[in-house]
């Protein structure tokens, strides 16, 4: 029994392999579309009718906020100030102590 496993398995592999398969679909992206060169401008509309008037006796409406001003300019730059007095010639050098230890 153990002679018949092993050629039976390699013929059902073989068996399984020759069925038909399916072939695989490839699809290739459709290929970019470049644009052209830009139209020319359109005409100008027309300008619109002036706005109805408020009735009598009723407030107008509050004006729109105006936009913030541009910002000013950079100042010049100051003068440099004098030179300073020139030292006695004598320079006095503390060493710090060292700490204790602990």
């Amino acid at each position: 029994m153990n002679r018949l496993i092993l050629p039976a398995a390699l013929l059902a592999m073989l068996g399984l392999s020759a069925c038909e398969q399916q072939p695989a679909v490839v699809t290739v992206p459709a290929a970019a579309s470049v644009p052209g060169p830009a139209g020319a401008t359109g005409a100008t509309g027309a300008q619109g009718d002036t706005g109805h008037m408020g009735d009598t006796g009723h407030m107008g409406d509050t004006g729109q906020m105006g936009n913030t001003g541009a910002t000013g300019d950079t100042g010049a730059t100051g003068a440099t100030g004098d030179t300073g007095a020139t030292g006695d010639g004598t320079t006095v050098i503390i060493e710090p102590s060292t700490p204790p230890s602990n």
